[in-house]
């Protein structure tokens, strides 16, 4: 199955619309539903290497501006509209934690979190909810979500065939990898996150918002 959904993806990588399906699923991740393009773009830059910066590009700029729109579903209408999406997405408990996280961190649990396994679009609504800086949001969800994504676009730009053949190669092995790291990248960072212990501890039981 993994062989055939890495096929399915590169053929599509070279359909002309590629990029602009890269966007959606980017833009998306922010701000209707959590999908994280890194998956996606990397395989969009195995099929075209020398594209690598531009679709890391393409990526970053949809992601911010995905990012925006769940900062003005929280922002505008949390209530009406953006509980609901959290509720639908499972995403409800975790939402008055994260707004505790975002008000005793500010700007670093932007950085840190945006470039993490953890929902972006939970992080965005819950900015837009608390009234974070709009700003402050974009540009630090632009240096972080940019970070992450060129980096990818970069490598693969510079090693494209080398790296194409190996992961032909070892795909299984690198996706048990991938998600072994994931895992537990995710639970390393969600601890790390709680910084001091009266904050985490007030964060984790922190009450539902209204």
């Amino acid at each position: 199955m993994l062989r055939r959904l890495y096929d399915w993806t590169l053929a599509k990588a070279a359909d002309p619309r590629a990029a602009w399906w890269l966007a959606f699923f980017a833009f998306a991740d922010g701000g209707l539903f959590p999908f994280p393009p890194h998956p996606l773009l990397a395989l969009m830059c195995l099929a075209e290497p020398k594209k690598g910066v531009r679709l890391a590009l393409i990526t970053t700029v949809a992601s911010v501006l995905g990012g925006l729109l769940g900062y003005g579903i929280g922002h505008f209408v949390y209530h009406a509209v953006g509980s609901q999406l959290l509720e639908l997405l499972g995403l409800s408990a975790k939402f008055p934690k994260a707004a505790c996280y975002l008000r005793a961190y500010g700007t670093e649990i932007i950085l840190f979190k945006a470039a993490t396994p953890i929902p972006f679009l939970l992080l965005s609504v819950t900015a837009g909810f608390i009234s974070f800086p709009v700003l402050i949001f974009a540009g630090a969800s632009l240096a972080s979500r940019g970070a992450i994504f060129l980096v990818v676009g970069l490598l693969f730009q510079l090693f494209g065939p080398p790296i194409k053949i190996f992961i032909e190669k070892y795909l299984p092995w690198l996706i048990a990898g991938f998600v072994i790291v994931f895992v537990s990248g995710y639970v390393a960072l969600s601890v790390v996150s709680g910084g001091a212990k009266a904050t985490s501890d007030k964060c984790e039981a922190a009450a539902p918002l209204v």
